[in-house]
């Protein structure tokens, strides 16, 4: 399961993407808009994305996790559009048949994912607005 979605982030299907008989090991992150950054109060979150290639670029990583990093499945599904506080704008699960490689492939999935796929956020502030160039 890799997708880019204008939808709420159905948990429990990324979950059930990453089931098998042979992962002892199931890790899922989930970022969600939080109300301050910055020494500001955030009031929304804009997602946009260049669709096609985040979903390409998705793809790549997930294939790296498997390939290098001893995950046997993956799932990522990222938000776009307009995000209210508390909100799921990414979730991020990964299974392996043990937890060392399910916690690490996770970690590496999402840090990987803020550095390198095109989807782009504005934060709202109750005083303005701005674009984010990096994920603190």
């Amino acid at each position: 399961m890799i997708h880019v979605t204008e939808d709420s982030i159905d948990l429990d299907a990324v979950l059930r993407a990453v089931e098998g008989d042979g992962e002892g090991a199931v890790v899922l992150f989930v970022g969600r808009v939080r109300n301050h950054s910055r020494e500001r109060e955030v009031t929304q979150l804009d997602y946009e994305a260049y669709r096609g290639m985040a979903e390409s670029a998705l793809a790549e990583l997930a294939e790296t996790a498997l390939r290098d990093h001893g995950a046997q499945r993956v799932a990522v599904v990222h938000r776009v559009g307009r995000l209210k506080v508390g909100e799921a704008a990414v979730a991020v699960a990964v299974s392996s048949a043990h937890r060392p490689e399910a916690f690490e492939t996770c970690r590496w999935l999402i840090d990987t994912l803020k550095e390198v796929v095109p989807i782009w956020k504005k934060e709202r502030y109750s005083d303005g607005e701005e674009w984010v160039a990096e994920h603190p």
